[in-house]
């Protein structure tokens, strides 16, 4: 009845969220995972819609897109996606998406102009940013206001674009390269299950950075500012038990954020040798000593 390419999110996140609504596998619910990398994406959901499920999760932008090339009966439920839906070609709007399917999203165009301004708050002599993002065919659509937001402040952006963990030393090779001076991570949901490998990385490069949840910072980035994963995955677990009954993935409008959450973590500032600005951590939800 479910998929998605991570096995161990599902494991540790969705199935208890459904659990708790009354769904236990080998009990009511039967499992069927469908692993893989992004080239194996369109074999992959070819053979689960050959088994009919009855919804299937995506975890990722690419398997989203590879189940949906698949089919357009069979509901989808994004848990989360990564860009916008629309933007995307996945939903006709938010509210009311028109398809086989809906879910969550972690991203939005003024979250991520929100973290660069908190960015630039923390550290007030940086000029030149790096943005570290996966899915540019999906995800740079959204730039637009980022890209005005940099400009209006008199910011450099350089786009460091990456499509998979292979490619994260070569990326931070090119902001070495490029002479940034603080790094943006776009929570796309690959980048952020590497939210601990990526903090690993700009700790030793040396750079500031910010990412798109409070888990960023509890990973190890300078500040994590966005919506709570968790949160989402409970939405995304909502939207399955309604699918199950009997609802239309169609008629299930998208979910971005209800509830944002603004961390620092002060162990990394003090790797980095910085200061946070007091003016600053007074807005701060949590403080990682």
């Amino acid at each position: 009845m479910l998929s998605l390419p991570d096995r161990g999110a599902i494991r540790s996140v969705t199935l208890p969220y459904l659990a708790a609504r009354g769904f236990v596998e080998g009990r009511n619910l039967v499992v069927d995972f469908r692993v893989g990398i992004e080239e194996q994406m369109p074999a992959l959901a070819q053979a689960l819609v050959g088994d009919k499920p009855d919804v299937i999760i995506a975890s990722s932008d690419w398997s989203l897109h590879a189940a949906r090339a698949a089919t357009r009966t069979i509901p989808i439920v994004a848990a989360p996606m990564g860009a916008d839906p629309v933007g995307a070609g996945v939903a006709e709007s938010w509210a009311h998406p028109g398809g086989n399917v809906t879910g969550v999203c972690l991203i939005a165009p003024e979250l991520e102009v929100k973290r660069l301004s908190l960015l630039r708050e923390a550290l007030p002599s940086v000029h030149r940013i790096a943005v570290i993002s996966a899915h540019r065919k999906i995800v740079e659509a959204g730039f637009a206001p980022l890209r005005k937001a940099a400009a209006q402040a008199g910011l450099e952006l350089v786009e460091i674009w990456v499509e998979g963990p292979n490619e994260y030393a070569a990326a931070f090779d090119a902001m070495r390269n490029s002479d940034v001076e603080a790094l943006v991570i776009v929570p796309t949901p690959e980048l952020n299950r590497d939210l601990e490998k990526l903090g690993a990385l700009a700790v030793k490069a040396g750079l500031p950075t910010i990412g798109g949840s409070r888990e960023a910072a509890q990973s190890g980035l300078l500040i994590g500012y966005g919506p709570s994963i968790a949160e989402l995955e409970q939405q995304a677990a909502s939207y399955v038990e309604r699918l199950f009954n009997g609802a239309q993935a169609a008629d299930l409008p998208f979910q971005g954020p209800t509830h944002l959450n603004f961390a620092v973590n002060m162990r990394t500032a003090k790797k980095l040798g910085l200061t946070i600005p007091p003016s600053l951590l007074v807005s701060v939800d949590e403080v990682i000593e």
